[in-house]
């Protein structure tokens, strides 16, 4: 392990498929390696710090982030930590035997006891792997955003979103991530409870180093919000430092108020549910916005279709 911080400064954005596999096959070859698992996945390392970061991405989304690189990139420039980085360019979940395979030969070389701590995160499909590959190294921190605890239809038959990936082994080698989690040293799993799907799997993890973290109101949106918010990367370094729970959740999670993604999906749940009043409210806030002009002409057919009240007539003196 060298543990030299690498440049990764780089912008990868506007580049074909072919040349962006190419440019991080050469951040691999210079700072670690990049091995494909398989035809749809990929591990990335980066050697950099004696501190680990685990994440699992799809290519398109790391094709949305603003430079185009794997998330941990710019927690690798900010924190000199060393990252592996599962990437997926399809809707495999993570879920081949090449994937697992390939975790099982990490733990077979004692790759995770070199580092002095070791952080798994990811969303959705990300998140269910970070859970379901943590096992792989007892101690570990967890992160999962929006996790999902299997796609094995005899257990999460009730979850309609994801039809065609139940095909995929939920119940050999790293399948049920709740069960997953039993070693690690703590487990953060954030959601939105008033998401049906989303409250459903993140009740499933139960285990008692498990914290859930509760983002009202977020939705399939979750990321984006706390993405636009810049929330995500304090989110991960608090997770890593043990400094992670409720309270401190609670005061990152504030930051929403100013998020136009959270108030506009505010806006249109409470005009779904015929809310006047809090939406009136709402759209005072949002005249404080970069949205105000939105704000001021939904509060504007509020005040208009609002009824009239006048005062009652004063009785004349007989």
């Amino acid at each position: 392990m060298t543990h030299s911080a690498p440049d990764l400064e780089i912008d990868l954005t506007g580049l074909s498929d072919r040349e962006w596999q190419t440019r991080i096959e050469a951040i691999g070859e210079e700072h670690g390696y990049c091995e494909p698992l398989g035809e749809a996945d990929m591990a990335l390392f980066v050697d950099a710090g004696p501190r680990l970061l685990v994440t699992f991405e799809t290519r398109d989304a790391i094709a949305r982030r603003p430079d185009g690189a794997p998330r941990g990139f710019d927690l690798v420039r900010r924190n000199g930590w060393s990252l592996l980085a599962l990437i997926s360019d399809d809707e495999g979940w993570f879920r081949t035997p090449q994937v697992w395979g390939y975790v099982d030969r990490l733990v077979d070389d004692g790759f995770f006891e070199d580092f002095e701590r070791v952080l798994f995160f990811g969303h959705h499909a990300g998140g269910y792997a970070a859970a379901a590959y943590s096992v792989a190294a007892p101690g570990a921190r967890v992160l999962a955003l929006r996790p999902v605890a299997t796609l094995d239809p005899a257990v999460a038959g009730w979850d309609r979103r994801h039809l065609a990936q139940r095909r995929l082994d939920f119940t050999s080698r790293y399948g049920y991530a709740p069960d997953m989690v039993e070693a690690a040293h703590e487990v953060h799993v954030l959601h939105d409870p008033l998401h049906p799907a989303d409250a459903i799997h993140a009740a499933l993890f139960r285990r008692p180093n498990v914290t859930p973290l509760r983002a009202a109101h977020a939705g399939s949106r979750l990321e984006m919000i706390l993405e636009a918010e810049g929330l995500v990367a304090p989110l991960i370094e608090a997770a890593m430092e043990d400094r992670l729970d409720v309270e401190s959740f609670a005061r990152l999670w504030r930051a929403r108020r100013a998020s136009p993604h959270y108030l506009r999906l505010m806006l249109r749940r409470l005009e779904e549910a015929g809310r006047p009043g809090l939406l009136a409210r709402l759209c005072r806030h949002g005249l404080t916005t970069p949205d105000a002009a939105l704000f001021a002409r939904k509060l504007a057919v509020l005040q208009a279709a609002a009824p009239q009240h006048r005062s009652p007539p004063v009785p004349r003196a007989g």
